[in-house]
């Protein structure tokens, strides 16, 4: 590691409170860089070398400017598997000849290893991330970003560049990017991400619909952020699974996440044992028939939602007796599910300790947040909207949306040709919203 007294004064403040000093850049770069890369990698011997083949194709005067940190990662307890596969990522990385900046932190080899009470990506994510720090070039004009990726994904040719170019072009401090999950047509994994996927996407277009500050996807390879971000936001937490979910809330809580409408990353579809959900458990499920994968979030939930929105977020919104009962009107489940979440206590604490009409809005978007938005869609579904058809979900929606949609089917779950024609569909669609919205 660079030595302390190199670093900006915010960075040492950070890294001597929260950095973990067991593990170490090996084949560290001299040089220092404006972009760097964090790709966890837990037995991925054969999946990294095509992820780093995509960053090559990159501009190579970019490249230049960025630092590739692979953190080959096991728990204490792995099988014998896992870390020989461990091994050989190791021993293909210190013979890597390409053209990338290319270092890697060894937390799979003996003493070296994750705790097995901490052992996943949140930590992994966290060990790169923290030991990028003290790889950027903080005398550059130019943002600091951490790009976060997965092992198992590729990217864009122009993936550097158009990221760099919308951090620097638009002073972004956080934001995510369009993504397509790869799939070979006609396989068992292409039939469950494409279910998954327009899932995922029928979902963000339901935040979309709603007005919801917090519209943005939640994939970790697509996280993108600036070292002040990183930092104010704590750093990465050491969660197993859902760390992507937490740190960009954290974000967003600092400014609003940007959405780069480009599809620059493109995830696995294969299935996984690597985490206890997201996309790889939910394709094993999906292969296993273990229940049904298409069924969605009842429009009716969005529709409550973006009502709620709409008028929590209105300047006139502020006595607690008021907006219960407001609350009530747009539904009595709302009205009960703010109770349960002691949203009085909660909000009298915020005008206690808020005065002007700006910091109390700041406050109820803090409030109600990413995760109190899904808390309350799962409430509506638990107790009066259960889930239906994901085709007629997705139907509904655009409907309330005012969208043409000229897909026709006649089954509850079409074939397959129909399926990917809603993929494509909602993959265009959310790609003109939110260039709309930037």
């Amino acid at each position: 590691m660079n030595s302390f007294d190199k670093l900006p004064d915010f960075v040492i403040t950070y890294l001597k409170k929260f950095s973990l000093p067991h593990w170490t850049i090996s084949n560290d770069q001299k040089a220092l860089f404006e972009n760097i890369i964090v790709i966890p990698s837990l037995a991925e011997y054969n999946e990294l070398p095509q992820c780093l083949n995509s960053l090559e194709q990159n501009d190579k005067a970019l490249l230049d400017k960025t630092l590739i940190i692979v953190v080959v990662n096991n728990s204490e307890s792995a099988d014998g598997e896992v870390k020989s596969n461990n091994k050989k990522t190791i021993q293909f990385l210190e013979g890597y000849k390409g053209i990338l900046n290319l270092s890697f932190i060894d937390a799979a080899s003996k003493d070296k290893e994750l705790p097995d009470k901490f052992a996943g990506v949140g930590l992994a994510r966290k060990i790169g991330c923290d030991l990028a720090l003290t790889k950027f070039n903080y005398s550059s004009d130019k943002k600091k970003i951490i790009f976060f990726l997965d092992a198992d994904c590729t990217v864009s040719s122009d993936y550097l560049q158009k990221v760099t170019l919308a951090f620097n072009k638009n002073d972004l401090r956080s934001a995510v990017i369009e993504y397509e999950h790869k799939f070979v047509d006609d396989t068992p994994e292409a039939e469950a991400i494409i279910c998954y996927e327009i899932f995922l996407r029928y979902h963000r277009l339901g935040l979309k619909f709603a007005e919801s500050y917090y519209d943005y996807h939640t994939i970790g390879s697509t996280i993108v952020c600036d070292v002040e971000s990183y930092i104010k936001a704590g750093g990465m937490n050491k969660r197993k699974a859902g760390e992507d979910y937490y740190f960009l809330e954290k974000l967003a809580k600092l400014k609003k996440i940007f959405t780069i409408p480009e599809p620059l990353v493109h995830p696995s579809s294969r299935k996984s044992w690597r985490v206890p959900f997201g996309t790889g458990q939910r394709i094993t499920r999906h292969l296993r028939n273990e229940q049904n994968e298409y069924v969605a979030y009842n429009p009716e939930s969005f529709s409550i939602l973006k009502r709620w929105l709409r008028y929590f977020s209105g300047d006139n919104t502020i006595y607690t007796k008021n907006i219960l009962i407001d609350a009530g009107k747009i539904h009595p489940l709302l009205e009960n599910f703010l109770i349960a979440n002691n949203f009085q206590k909660n909000w009298e604490r915020i005008l206690s300790n808020n005065t002007s009409t700006k910091e109390i809005q700041k406050q109820k978007i803090f409030w109600f947040d990413a995760f109190r938005t899904l808390k309350l869609i799962h409430y509506l579904r638990d107790n009066a909207f259960p889930n239906i058809n994901l085709f007629d979900a997705v139907d509904e929606l655009l409907k309330r949306m005012k969208i043409n949609f000229q897909i026709k089917r006649n089954e509850d779950i079409p074939d397959i040709q129909i399926q990917k024609q809603y993929l494509v569909f909602l993959r265009n669609l959310l790609k003109e919203k939110f260039l709309d919205d930037n």
